[in-house]
């Protein structure tokens, strides 16, 4: 046949045109790309979409657990509970890479040379409107952050406690009350404890959801946090609008995660100035914008932020806890014996010298937080263009401007080099004096992240779970009984005995399933 005689359709000019550009496309980057010495999944050298995959499956924390080892060298000790040296940089995505040490924590988070991803823009909820959570200019984040802090610093909790007290007195009493068959999902009450919580100290608001189920959708969080992280990922994918913030009403049930939240929000600002030492009211002082309707999406967007990092975070790590100390009887001993041999009564059970002192209720907080980070992925820097001519150098290694660079808080946590036997639940490697603790494991424990960007509730996130955990074993006996557990998650995890959580950006999880036995008569307000 004559070549000029040959002719091809629109459609096949286009379908090779598309061919070839992906063929160049993934020959650059295994070849010629400045990442391409660096190890790691092929499919993930050639596309976003390995980290967006596992993020669908929320699996992305412990597939980059497996990644490190993969691609890490036989180890001849056997102190540690592993038998490969920890790859300690893997290439997770064309232009993405994952640190496993604490000398890369601290060159990355501690440095001025890197902001945080534009990845996060995606949780805008319209163009020009920022928070907390994706605030990049480093000026707007450290103006909210330092607001937000004037709320939940420890000066501050002293103001705040007598709420967090009320609250966990309800908890006490649910309880208590009886039930067929008698057994708790801990994650479910929890979060509904967690979440009152948080609706006082935000916006001043009472959701009631102990007691009252009319505003029980706004604990259904998981979805957004779910896709998001999905977002993040691949952020190419916010071009289909299932993953926009602007269409997540739709993936929640009945009524709706946002209306609820603007019902709230409404709430506060009818009340003025009263009661002005909440989240919101600090919101509010923080707007950038003298536009009334994209003052009023900042304010939305911290609202939803406020709620996931005081809320779902604490959930998890207490969900955990009582979960490893229901499945680890010597651990739970020890632990009743302190709380109540410390106080002599439940009015004691308040910040101060005698709950400081509860030194292994910390230890054992610490490491639920080690082995369930709320946070469990990957919070993810961007090399900067600066004007500055020295290369930026993480542990060792030169990084390209634009390239996304991090560390995983799962991946690190369960690092035998830091932590020996990773994925066995010892709070005495936190207790003063243990031998198994080091300045580089304490380094390299980052529950609530390091740096700038560092969580500002550090403080009341741990008076709430000891206020929690201490008042609980002060009145009850609990145990571990069975219960529909995710059995996916559970039986990958099981040989380690370990609360399985998933990776939706915060931990998602699951019971534990527990069934608990009155010591003392409650003494608490009714």
């Amino acid at each position: 046949m004559d070549i000029a005689q040959f002719t091809m359709s629109p459609a096949a000019y286009v379908a090779c045109l598309a061919v070839a550009y992906f063929v160049l496309l993934g020959t650059y980057r295994l070849l010629f790309h400045p990442l391409r010495r660096y190890p790691g999944p092929l499919f993930a050298k050639l596309s976003g979409l390995y980290g967006a995959f596992y993020a669908y499956r929320s699996d992305l924390h412990r597939q980059t657990f497996k990644d490190h080892a993969r691609f890490g060298e036989p180890s001849l000790r056997k102190d540690t509970g592993n038998d490969r040296h920890i790859c300690p940089v893997i290439r997770q995505g064309p232009n993405k890479l994952v640190f496993n040490s604490v000398r890369a924590l601290h060159d990355i988070y501690l440095s001025d040379r890197v902001t945080k991803s534009r990845a996060y823009l995606i949780s805008q909820r319209a163009p020009g409107v920022y928070g907390v959570f994706n605030a990049i200019d480093k000026q707007l984040h450290q103006t909210k952050r330092k607001l937000v802090g004037q709320v939940v610093n420890e000066r501050s909790l002293r103001t705040l406690e007598p709420i967090i007290h009320r609250q966990i007195d309800i908890f006490l009493q649910q309880l208590s009350l009886p039930r067929d068959p008698g057994i708790l999902n801990m994650t479910k009450i929890l979060r509904h404890l967690t979440m009152d919580i948080m609706g006082h100290i935000a916006f001043s608001y009472p959701f009631n959801l102990q007691t009252d189920p009319t505003h029980k959708y706004i604990a259904d969080t998981t979805n957004v946090n779910y896709l998001l992280n999905i977002a993040i990922q691949l952020p190419v994918l916010a071009a289909f609008r299932i993953l926009t913030l602007s269409s997540l009403r739709a993936l929640i049930r009945g009524r709706s995660y946002l209306n609820i939240l603007e019902t709230a929000i409404k709430h506060r600002f009818s009340q003025g100035c009263r009661g002005k030492h909440d989240l919101l009211y600090m919101t509010d002082t923080m707007r950038v914008s003298d536009d009334d309707e994209t003052s009023l999406e900042e304010i939305r967007n911290e609202a939803v932020f406020f709620l996931g990092a005081g809320s779902d975070t604490l959930t998890a790590t207490l969900s955990a806890l009582f979960y490893y100390l229901s499945a680890n009887e010597q651990c739970y001993q020890r632990l009743a014996k302190e709380i109540r041999s410390t106080f002599t009564n439940a009015g004691e059970i308040q910040s101060g010298p005698r709950l400081a002192n509860c030194r292994y209720l910390r230890a054992c907080i610490d490491e639920a937080l080690r082995m369930c980070p709320p946070l469990p992925g990957t919070l993810w820097r961007e090399s900067v263009i600066d004007t500055v001519s020295l290369p930026l150098i993480i542990e060792g290694h030169f990084i390209p401007a634009g390239t996304e660079i991090g560390v995983n808080t799962y991946a690190l946590h369960h690092n035998a080099e830091y932590f020996p036997e990773p994925f066995m639940f010892k709070p005495e490697r936190w207790l003063p004096g243990s031998t198994a603790t080091s300045s580089a494991t304490r380094a390299a424990f980052i529950p609530f992240s390091i740096g700038p960007r560092g969580c500002v509730g550090k403080a009341m996130a741990y008076l709430e779970a000891s206020l929690v955990v201490a008042k609980t074993m002060w009145y009850y006996d609990f145990e571990q009984v069975s219960g529909p557990l995710d059995q996916h998650s559970y039986q990958m995890e099981q040989h380690h005995n370990v609360y399985p959580i998933k990776d939706k950006l915060v931990a998602s999880h699951d019971g534990p399933y527990l069934c608990f036995h009155t010591l003392r008569k409650l003494t608490v307000p009714t």
